[in-house]
């Protein structure tokens, strides 16, 4: 539970400390006195979402801090430690800090045992702590999605693993259906498309490129385009190499005098032996040159002009494909090669389309199947519901109210189930059963509300419950049965409550007012309105009582008025440890 909530520039309230503790705290003050910033820093602390309007003229930045005990194995400590939390010990509990910062400017930063996290984080384990219910929510409780929620967390975590798996069958069943339509709708397009890829690739197949094709073909056009010049160099170079002209003799006849002037001198020295045989081996070398530049002369002369004709003509044929799928053929063959998985892929439509059709109708009847088990379930929990809210409605002085939860299929399934969730409520004996949004008073939304959140924390139980007002619309002997049940509810959980009945705070453990201030001074000597919160001790919780029942705190015949409701309400809370506890 919550022991105590510090609050810094949030609002009207320049600086707070809240005491806390077990059982009922109230919190009181006039209107505008900053009652709801109690609220708002509880929020904040919860990872709700921040305004930078809530911090207070003038100030850089708000801050709201909550120290907060819990046994040492709750799981919520497991995952602040997880996170690098510091927790102390606490006596036989554990105490973790919270704090949120709220700049000006709007930018928020959280710490959660003397470490920053994500305000994610944050929100996370605020779920776990703290249940705020304010007036907001008696609006949302005539919403059917509200009225949903409120049956799936009463029928616990069954349902709730029932739903997460028609979730999951939901989506696939979805999707495959997507898919399947699509398939369907696209069908003349994808045909059209394979009959592209065919012509295509018949085209490129009849012509039957390789891989480099273009740049070898390039190559031979080239020195084909220039045999003549071609012919004239090769000619030229054989003859220099064999020439037998005595007065311009070629290389090999050169060679050849040369290895025998050698040969005739080799028998003085062994070394020239040696030049001998080299100069052997290059008249060797320029003879073969020779003969491959009279066989390069042939084939100069076998390609000729009909040669070149075929290669341009091979060359025309290759830039057509080359202008139409890609710009090299190296990346024609790539286009083609993929283009062969796609149209093997398109081919297979029809198994696709006929595997997908088995597949909705499987996925079909297990959703069906599926959501008929959420709706027997919603439907068991919808009567112990109605039961147990109607006899806490008995409590909260509407003796012969009785909620009815009806669960009616819709026509089609959807993310939640086939189910349409309606809450009716009939307020008397004899009064037909309305729903929510149409026949309920504010006064009694606030009662179904309160009673819901009372059964619900049997199943769904949290260490702290905040309730903003939630007695708005609510008077007399109303009031009275609700302080009763409030106080009944903390003899289990931790109780907040802000209100401005004072049948309802009469019956508090704790009593906080907030005062509002308006002769407060700036720094720089401008007034400004801004408000203190005290915790009051019997004889001011009497005055305040006065106050919140007839405006007129030192009166005594308030006071006395006051004295009596706070000992018939004492006497009550003293009187109910005697009677069954109620779970939460």
């Amino acid at each position: 539970m919550i022991q105590e909530i510090q609050i810094s520039n949030l609002g009207v309230i320049t600086e707070a400390t809240l005491p806390l503790g077990p059982g009922l705290t109230v919190v009181t003050g006039e209107t505008g006195a900053g009652k709801t910033m109690v609220i708002t820093a509880l929020s904040l602390l919860l990872g709700r979402r921040a305004d930078a309007g809530a911090v207070r003229n003038g100030a850089k930045h708000a801050l709201a801090e909550a120290v907060v005990h819990l046994p040492p194995d709750h799981h919520v400590l497991d995952a602040a430690g997880q996170a690098g939390a510091f927790i102390e010990p606490a006596g036989e509990n554990s105490e973790l800090l919270l704090s949120r910062s709220l700049s000006a400017q709007g930018r928020s930063r959280a710490t959660i045992g003397g470490r920053s996290a994500p305000v994610g984080l944050l929100a996370e384990l605020g779920h776990d702590l703290v249940a705020v219910h304010g007036q907001s929510d008696q609006i949302r409780l005539k919403e059917p999605v509200a009225q949903r929620d409120a049956l799936d967390r009463f029928a616990g975590s069954s349902l709730s693993r029932t739903l997460s798996n028609y979730q999951r069958a939901y989506r696939q069943w979805r999707s495959a259906a997507k898919e399947l339509a699509s398939l369907k709708t696209e069908s003349r397009n994808r045909v059209r498309e394979a009959e592209n890829l065919r012509l295509a690739l018949d085209e490129i197949d009849s012509l039957d490129p390789q891989p480099g094709e273009d740049g070898s073909l390039r190559e031979q056009s080239m020195k084909l385009g220039n045999v003549e010049s071609l012919r004239t160099a090769s000619q030229q170079a054989q003859a220099v190499i064999d020439s037998e002209d005595f007065e311009n003799p070629g290389v090999t006849t050169l060679v050849e005098t040369a290895r025998g002037v050698l040969s005739q001198a080799s028998d003085d020295d062994a070394g020239l032996a040696a030049f001998a045989e080299r100069a052997a081996e290059l008249g060797i070398l320029a003879s073969e040159l020779s003969s491959d530049l009279a066989a390069y002369v042939a084939d100069l002369d076998e390609e000729g002009p009909e040669r070149l004709a075929q290669i341009e003509a091979r060359r025309a044929d290759l830039s057509k494909l080359m202008r139409k799928y890609a710009p090299s053929i190296d990346e024609v063959l790539a286009w083609a090669s993929e283009s062969r998985i796609r149209l093997e892929q398109l081919g297979g439509d029809d198994s696709r389309i006929e595997a997908l059709e088995v597949e909705v109708v499987d996925l079909e009847h297990k959703v069906a199947s599926l959501a008929s088990d959420l709706s027997d379930a919603r439907r068991k929990a919808a009567k112990k519901l109605s039961t147990q809210v109607s006899a806490e409605l008995k409590a909260l002085a509407m003796p012969d109210a009785k909620l009815v939860i009806e669960v009616n299929e819709l026509d089609e399934p959807g993310a939640f189930g086939q189910d349409a969730i309606s809450m009716l409520l009939a307020p008397h004996a004899g009064a037909s059963p309305r729903p929510l949004g149409k026949g309920a008073s504010g006064g009694e939304l606030s009662r179904v509300m309160l009673a819901i959140e009372v059964v619900l924390a049997a199943v769904d139980p949290v260490p702290t419950f905040v309730f903003d007002e939630v007695d708005q619309g609510v008077g007399g002997k109303a009031a009275v049965a609700i302080g009763e049940r409030l106080a009944m509810l903390a003899k289990h959980v931790q109780v907040i409550v802000v209100t401005h009945l004072p049948q309802v705070a009469a019956y508090a453990d704790r009593h906080i007012r907030v005062i509002k201030n308006s002769d407060a001074k700036s720094k720089a000597g401008a007034g400004y309105t801004a408000s203190d919160v005290i915790s009051l001790d019997q004889e001011a919780r009497v005055k305040e009582l006065a106050r919140m029942l007839a405006g007129q705190e030192e009166s005594d015949t308030a006071q006395a008025h006051a004295e009596e409701l706070l000992e018939e309400a004492q006497n009550l809370v003293s009187s109910l440890t005697s009677k069954k506890p109620v779970k939460a």
